[in-house]
């Protein structure tokens, strides 16, 4: 039974992640057009209505104030951060360079799991996280001709700022209601890219108006295939399947914008996923259940679109506190 599980939760994961690369396309594909903080901005905007049906289901009274607004603030942030750069970072780079720079994220957790968590990090997973970085040199190649551009920075940053959401999400377990830590950010995120309007503003044509929406859904459908994924096999089993994003970005970079993978950003994805398999299964077969922050992250970056399928499904299936 735990067998069949696994194999249905692999299906359900590989799906969302076709989902979400689908997700990724369209945001390059509007980003041709329009800046990408205006593409954000009603990509969001469209998807509140949507978001907020879900968060309607919270049942734990409550109001918006968060218990540790500290920690609530830098998770929005960095919440916030993740989408604009990864808006950014889509609309500019190759797909694949993206996603090989986007795939350090379980680096940054371990690393982040120490000064926030309090993990202790063995010498193997420091090791993994080593090479990780290095493979994260190799797609960036500095130094070798290639400019390293915008893109490849806010790409890497987007890394980080995932990277810190996850683990605070993790700090803060079931201190605060996940209503919390979805809205400010949503809110936010409104807010500054909003405003960013009166900066760059390019009308929008009614069917890119539509692809704006498509990517709400997406984001979502990709999010509640994620939950099912989750709530039917082992996390260790499922959260490598993030890594079949680089198959789809192969797929559709070639079909849809002639871009060919090059020799460095093979090799550094390569390293860098090799890196992030190993991590994981350290965190299996060695790390207590409650001890275990990248497979707890569940390695999709959270953004306005894709809201973190963990606070999705606490809300939806009214989970207790022991799963984040």
């Amino acid at each position: 039974m735990a067998a069949s599980g696994n194999l249905k939760a692999i299906g359900f994961a590989l799906a969302s992640m076709g989902v979400f690369a689908t997700h990724d396309t369209i945001i390059k594909l509007l980003g041709a057009h329009y800046p990408s903080l205006q593409v954000l901005f009603f990509s969001s905007l469209l998807s509140f209505p949507l978001v907020s049906l879900i968060l309607m289901q919270e049942k734990t009274p409550g109001t918006l104030r968060p218990n540790g607004p500290g920690w609530v603030a830098l998770r929005s942030f960095c919440a916030m951060m993740s989408g604009v750069c990864a808006f950014y970072a889509f609309s500019v780079l190759p797909l694949a360079q993206v996603y090989a720079i986007l795939f350090a994220t379980p680096l940054l957790i371990t690393l982040l799991s120490i000064p926030i968590l309090g993990e202790r990090v063995g010498f193997h997973r420091w090791l993994a996280v080593s090479l990780g970085l290095c493979g994260v040199l190799i797609v960036l190649r500095p130094g070798t001709g290639q400019a390293l551009s915008f893109g490849h920075l806010a790409a890497l940053f987007g890394a980080c700022c995932s990277a810190t959401s996850a683990v605070v999400t993790r700090k803060l377990g079931g201190s605060e209601r996940p209503l919390v830590l979805l809205m400010w950010p949503m809110l936010g995120n409104l807010l500054l890219t909003g405003s960013a309007l009166g900066l760059a503003y390019v009308p929008m044509q009614l069917p890119h108006l539509a692809m704006a929406g498509m990517i709400s859904v997406l984001g979502l459908t990709g999010g509640f295939l994620s939950i099912l994924a989750y709530r039917t096999g082992e996390a260790a089993i499922v959260a490598p399947m993030q890594y079949s994003q680089m198959i789809w970005a192969t797929i559709y970079g070639w079909f849809i914008f002639r871009e060919r993978l090059d020799l460095p950003t093979i090799i550094g994805a390569s390293v860098i996923i090799a890196s992030g398999l190993y991590i994981v299964w350290r965190e299996r077969s060695h790390g207590h259940a409650s001890n275990r922050p990248v497979i707890a992250a569940r390695m999709r970056a959270d953004t306005v679109t894709t809201p973190k399928s963990t606070l999705l499904g606490r809300i939806l299936f009214h989970r207790g506190n022991s799963h984040h």
